[in-house]
């Protein structure tokens, strides 16, 4: 019988992820499985969870020795000069790495100077990016990214925000109601993926998840076609399972 064990946020798992990352830079020769639970605090299970994905994020190398190293993609991220590029290389594999386990396309926004920015995004033929018929920046309301960002800022920057924007009625199921979408925004439990559900194109479902890195909001989204809204749920939680890779690579 499985053990059924407590969910760890993205964000604890990017935590834990950089104190693993800040050890192995600490041993310049090389770090083992024992030294590196002792010293990070974290349990064996843990960290058997952990290194596999920086291991394949690039982020640390084992070698034959058996130990662990930094990895090439840490020392570009790590590096003043090309940090820009480099930052954007690499969330643009995770990206594509991400497209293909939901099977969906994948895009990461911001919310920069009081707007809804999408910053990069994953899609494919077989995966179709949203068609953006209306500019991201005047849909927030509409879209499940634009209602992820507003839900992480308080409630004066809310209203800010739809102050700025008229809440246009899109599709049928689109709120254009101030109150409405303020009081659904406020029940929005930060750990639940929040969903549009062709609010704000007929034939398009989205779900999008919050990664927060310092005071930059930001979230982690995904579009299916309303034939395949069967899988939004469970491709939402598997977005949100794998979006810590995303957040340490913006934390490093």
């Amino acid at each position: 019988m499985a053990l059924k064990h407590e969910p760890t946020t993205p964000y604890h798992s990017a935590q834990d992820a950089l104190r693993v990352l800040e050890t192995v830079a600490r041993h310049t020769a090389g770090v083992t499985d024992a030294e590196l639970a002792r010293e990070t605090g974290l349990g064996t299970e843990r960290l058997t969870s952990l290194l596999p994905m920086l291991r394949r994020e690039g982020y640390v190398e084992q070698t034959s020795d058996g130990v662990y190293v930094t990895g090439e993609a840490l020392g570009r991220l790590g590096s003043a000069h090309h940090h820009e590029e480099a930052l954007r290389d690499k969330l643009q594999q995770t990206l594509d790495r991400l497209r293909d386990s939901v099977g969906a396309a994948v895009y990461i926004s911001r919310y920069v100077d009081g707007e809804v920015k999408v910053t990069q995004y994953a899609a494919g033929p077989a995966t179709p990016a949203v068609n953006e018929w209306v500019d991201f920046r005047y849909s927030a309301h509409a879209t499940a990214v634009g209602k992820s960002l507003l839900g992480q800022l308080d409630h004066n920057g809310r209203r800010d925000h739809l102050s700025r924007h008229k809440m246009a009625r899109l599709t049928s199921r689109t709120i254009t109601s101030d109150a409405l979408l303020l009081s659904r925004l406020e029940a929005q439990p930060p750990t639940v993926p929040v969903l549009d559900l062709q609010e704000y194109a007929v034939g398009t479902v989205c779900a999008a998840v919050p990664i927060t890195a310092g005071s930059s909001v930001g979230c982690l989204a995904l579009s299916l076609p309303v034939e395949h809204a069967h899988r939004l749920r469970q491709a939402a939680d598997t977005l949100n399972r794998n979006a810590a890779p995303v957040l340490l690579s913006l934390a490093i």
